[in-house]
């Protein structure tokens, strides 16, 4: 099944706003056919030594969460 690219913005714009809580940010940047999602961090985001951190256990996590579909998430 595929990636509603439009539930995706809208789970996005819900972590949204604990990145920009640190002076990151995330932008979506696409869904490829095997449900893997790309995003670019942003920011403070952006080199932080905890980025990985960050996209493993609250993007991924949520999103997977909401979208069972999304296999994983892939920065770019």
């Amino acid at each position: 099944m595929a990636v509603d690219s439009v539930k995706v913005r809208e789970v996005i714009e819900t972590i949204r706003p604990r990145l920009q809580q640190d002076g990151g940010d995330i932008a979506y940047k696409g869904v490829e056919d095997d449900g893997s999602v790309l995003v670019e961090l942003q920011g403070a985001c952006r080199g932080c030594p905890f980025a990985q951190l960050t996209l493993a256990s609250q993007v991924e996590c949520v999103l997977k969460n909401e979208i069972p579909e999304i296999t994983k998430v892939v920065p770019v």
